[in-house]
């Protein structure tokens, strides 16, 4: 049976992308074409989440700054046209500054581990056989939430929901990829909670839904998730109470209640939910002195 702490866990072992070296040409200079040379190098990994590091036949290589975020953007988004990559990388150049140094840092990139990027006629992307961590993160992940990986209790937590995806890096161009993967992260707690539930693992479902709350205090669904293991497990108290908290949370935040979908979870009890004032929001005005004429 497929599990899903197994395979998620799998996401992270010590190094994230496989490099099959001479399946391809690689880009630019002395390093695009030695398949000796490649045959030697092995298998790198690089890994994005946590941090980037980049190794080559288990050896930590040095990668300049730059380099780095080179292949990060071609990790994360796939294959990229030239100038795509180039204006994510230096929006503050012209756009022939930008396309002269993405050419220096391919070619520095192949130098380091040659066949690691290749060109497809004005596009740029990892070697096919490249295999990044995230993308196998986001795998495994799909897989708990199509329902094609089942629970265990006898394998630790999700562990790659505690990492960052490069949480030094200050990039702009990171933006839209750190919420999918946080996006990523509650989604599969709360599945997972679900999931563990409905097996009767009342306790690992509680951490997973807590955890997803804990990322998100106003994520109404983890507020949901609770409540539903809560009464699945017969806390109808302690369901009624998670109800109010959340009801509390909302007021104070936006001034707003709870949905029908969370109102109807303990409405269905038959019990009279004691209600909880809604304090609107203020909007921060700011104070003008009055000048006395």
């Amino acid at each position: 049976m497929a599990d899903v702490l197994r395979v998620a866990r799998s996401v992270l072992p010590a190094g994230h992308v496989q490099v099959a070296r001479g399946t391809r040409p690689a880009v630019g200079g002395a390093g695009a074409a030695d398949p000796v040379r490649a045959a030697r190098n092995g298998i790198s990994r690089v890994t994005l989440l946590g941090g980037f590091g980049l190794t080559v036949d288990g050896r930590p290589v040095s990668v300049p700054v730059t380099l780095q975020r080179v292949v990060a953007l071609m990790a994360l988004r796939g294959r990229c046209g030239r100038s795509r990559l180039a204006g994510s990388l230096w929006p503050e150049n012209t756009e022939a500054r930008a396309l002269a140094n993405l050419r220096t840092a391919i070619w520095r990139a192949n130098q380091l581990c040659p066949g690691l990027v290749v060109a497809d006629h004005d596009c740029l992307a990892l070697d096919d056989d490249v295999d990044v961590d995230v993308t196998r993160l986001v795998r495994a992940a799909h897989d708990v939430m199509d329902g094609r990986a089942t629970t265990d209790p006898d394998q630790p937590t999700l562990r790659y929901v505690e990492g960052d995806l490069l949480p030094d890096w200050s990039d702009e161009w990171l933006v839209p990829d750190r919420e999918r993967l946080r996006q990523l992260r509650l989604h599969v707690l709360e599945t997972m909670a679900g999931q563990l539930s409905a097996d009767g693992m009342f306790g690992l479902a509680m951490e997973a839904a807590l955890a997803a709350l804990r990322a998100d205090a106003l994520r109404e669904s983890a507020h949901r998730a609770v409540i539903r293991i809560h009464l699945a497990e017969g806390n109808l108290a302690e369901a009624v109470q998670a109800y109010r908290h959340c009801c509390a949370v909302l007021s104070r935040e936006f001034g707003v209640a709870p949905s029908a979908e969370t109102s109807r979870l303990v409405g269905s009890l038959g019990w009279a939910v004691p209600a909880v004032p809604i304090v609107p929001a203020v909007p921060t005005v700011p104070i003008v002195p009055t000048v006395p004429l």
